[in-house]
C-alpha cells in the first residue's frame, strides 16, 4: 500500500518549510502554503536561486502567528496568520515569473526587519483570498484552478523511493528538503509518480499534470544557506534528462477540498498516457 509519509508547507516562498502531521487542502494548495513572498523594489519575487541565504529563515506556527527566525543570529519576528488589511491599504502588483499578482505589503515594520537581515531592500507581501492567480490553461483541468506564490502548481509529490534511488548514485546523499515537496509517500517504486494521472490521498482527489523540472535551487544546502556544489542536479542530469529538462517529482492539481494526514493511503486511479 502506498502511504503518505510526509506533509510540508512553505508559508514564505523560498524560506524553510514546516513539516506537519495533517493539513487542509484549499483551492490553491495546502493551507498557508506560499501565501507570503519577499519581493524587491520592483515587486519581483526573490528566491534561493539568486539568494541561497533565504534558506536560513526558519518558519514555524506559534499560536495565531507565523514566526520567522534567522538561523544564524536567532533574531525573529511574528506575523499574524489571519492578516486583516484596512481598506486604506493599497494593493501592489508583484511578479512571480510571468504572472502579475495582487498582494499587500504586510507592514513597514516587517519590511524594515527583512531589509536589515538581508542588507538590501526587501518587502514581505501577502496573497489575500480575493487575489487570483490562474494556472497555465495548458495544464488546467477545469480552467478555474487557483495557485499561490508557488512557481507554477499548487502541489508537488515525490516518492521516497525516488530520493533513495538518487542517493544511491551519489557520494554525498541529500535530504528531501532539497526538492521542497508538499507530499512524500512510501512503499512505491522509484519515479512511479511520473506516471500518475488521477489519484487520491485519503478521501481527497488530485491530478498529476506535469513532471517537475529542476533547477540550481536543488544545489542549495538548506541547513547552511549556500550552494554546496553541482549535485544533486549533476547526477540527476545523467539519468533524468528528458528534452533538456531534469525531472524529479510530479506537479499536482487538487480536485476538491478536504484534509490529509500522515499515514493516509495513496490510491492511484489512472495513469498519464
Amino acid at each position: 500500500m502506498l502511504q503518505l509519509s510526509e506533509i510540508w508547507i512553505y508559508p514564505v516562498k523560498s524560506f524553510g518549510g514546516i513539516q506537519l502531521q495533517k493539513s487542509k487542502v484549499t483551492d490553491r494548495g495546502l493551507e498557508l502554503d506560499r501565501r507570503w513572498l519577499l519581493v524587491d523594489d520592483d515587486g519581483r519575487f526573490l528566491s534561493q536561486r539568486e539568494y541561497p541565504n533565504l534558506a536560513l529563515f526558519n518558519t514555524e506556527i506559534v499560536g495565531d502567528f507565523l514566526r520567522i527566525t534567522h538561523r544564524l543570529n536567532l533574531e525573529s519576528i511574528d506575523i499574524p496568520l489571519r492578516s486583516v488589511f484596512l481598506e486604506s491599504q493599497s494593493k501592489i502588483r508583484v511578479t512571480v515569473w510571468d504572472d502579475l499578482i495582487d498582494a499587500f505589503e504586510v507592514s513597514a515594520v516587517i519590511t524594515d526587519w527583512f531589509t536589515k537581515q538581508l542588507g538590501f531592500s526587501a518587502r514581505l507581501v501577502y496573497m489575500p483570498e480575493e487575489s487570483e492567480r490562474k494556472l497555465d490553461p495548458k495544464y488546467a483541468i477545469t480552467g478555474v484552478e487557483n495557485n499561490s506564490f508557488s512557481d507554477a502548481y499548487p502541489f508537488l509529490i515525490i516518492g521516497q523511493a525516488s530520493l533513495d534511488d538518487l542517493n544511491s548514485r551519489m557520494k554525498n546523499p541529500v535530504l528531501m528538503n532539497r526538492f521542497r515537496p508538499n507530499f512524500v509517500f512510501t512503499n512505491g517504486d522509484a519515479f512511479e509518480e511520473d506516471t500518475w494521472r488521477d489519484f487520491r490521498i485519503g478521501d481527497v482527489s488530485f491530478v498529476g499534470v506535469k513532471p517537475c523540472d529542476r533547477c540550481v535551487m536543488t544545489t542549495v544546502d538548506q541547513e547552511k544557506g549556500i550552494i554546496s556544489g553541482k549535485d544533486p542536479l549533476k547526477t540527476l542530469a545523467k539519468y533524468r534528462n528528458f528534452g533538456n529538462k531534469v525531472l524529479f517529482g510530479q506537479n499536482v492539481i487538487g480536485l476538491g477540498l478536504g484534509n490529509v494526514s500522515v499515514g493516509d493511503e495513496v490510491s492511484v486511479l489512472s495513469f498519464n498516457k
